[in-house]
């Protein structure tokens, strides 16, 4: 498949072209969009954005493609489920606009609402980003915020995806976190480069590379079709500059919730150059109940998994529970 053609598109050209509509997506797969018009009415409930380059890791023609799954409208959202909620982990509490303090040496912050993609499983699906829309001004409370705690040694950009914002923002937010002595680390979870590649900008990784906080990114991936050489090749500057790049993983239902898959998975990441991490397991956010794995299942996933991998290519798997000070990992005996 060639969706975008074969002209070069900078990072924002692919994303102010997302797709939106569901009947394009599918149509661009070669799938009949009129079978599944029951399902279209779920963007009422969280909007269809999917990059074209995500599209093309796609399988055409499937209709249960791993990839397309994530981001397909289904009328099962409408589903209101007992024990799911619309804030799985309590993140309403704000220390300063944008900013999350639930651990005590790490802080989060919203740096940019909203993603190149949106995941139909996305536990932040119903967070009020209107109200969490950091400005400049507004970052500078939680600088403020973060200076005069001496406690917090890590920085967590995070959103929506940090990477959503522009080199010359990002530059301005990381150079005055650089001059708070007591940081001295800066983490990126991120989920762009995996669905927009040429993000990956020379001005993002002289920025990463040249500061003193010691850059880390993490990025979200769930199944091996997200990995493609396009995407490995865009990570190449990054591992230059010896910047680590983690992975972490949300266990859905129908997407990843086998061993071959999940030690395929790891496998790749490898390969690529970066370190599996975190297996999540999934966070019961209201609307998406049908994507859940229950835990005995996901433990016995697991033990399947270290079979077959070593050790080092096996991540952790975790939940992260509302109030807890750390992912709490999962026993699996």
């Amino acid at each position: 498949m060639h969706i975008t053609g074969t002209t070069p598109h900078t990072w924002k050209k692919e994303l102010a072209n997302v797709v939106t509509e569901p009947t394009e997506l599918l149509e661009l797969l070669g799938i009949e969009p009129n079978n599944y018009l029951q399902h279209f009415k779920a963007r009422q409930l969280f909007p269809v954005r999917v990059p074209r380059p995500f599209i093309e890791k796609m399988k055409k023609g499937d209709i249960n493609d791993p990839l397309l799954k994530q981001v397909m409208p289904l009328h099962n959202e409408f589903v209101i489920t007992d024990g799911f909620t619309t804030d799985p982990l309590e993140e309403h509490d704000t220390v300063a606009k944008g900013l999350l303090h639930k651990y005590k040496h790490r802080v989060l912050m919203i740096v940019k609402a909203g993603c190149a993609i949106n995941c139909r499983y996305c536990f932040r699906r119903h967070f009020p980003y209107q109200d969490n829309s950091p400005s400049k001004a507004d970052w500078q409370e939680a600088l403020t915020y973060i200076a005069d705690h001496n406690e917090i040694n890590e920085v967590i950009f995070s959103g929506g995806d940090p990477l959503m914002a522009n080199d010359n923002h990002l530059a301005w937010l990381i150079e005055r976190i650089e001059a708070i002595s007591h940081v001295s680390r800066l983490r990126l979870h991120t989920r762009l480069p995996v669905v927009i590649p040429q993000r990956i900008t020379p001005a993002l990784v002289a920025q990463l590379k040249n500061s003193r906080l010691k850059p880390t990114i993490v990025l979200h991936i769930n199944h091996p079709n997200e990995i493609n050489q396009e995407f490995a090749d865009a990570l190449e500057p990054l591992k230059a500059a010896r910047i680590p790049l983690f992975n972490q993983s949300v266990l859905l239902k129908g997407i990843n919730d086998d061993a071959q898959t999940l030690s395929s998975l790891s496998e790749k990441l490898f390969d690529t150059g970066i370190q599996p991490y975190y297996l999540h397991m999934f966070d019961k956010v209201q609307g998406v109940a049908h994507f859940e794995v229950e835990e005995q299942t996901a433990i016995n996933i697991v033990n399947e998994t270290m079979a077959i991998l070593p050790g080092f290519l096996m991540p952790k798997l975790v939940r992260e529970i509302a109030g807890e000070a750390n992912k709490t990992p999962i026993n699996l005996t």
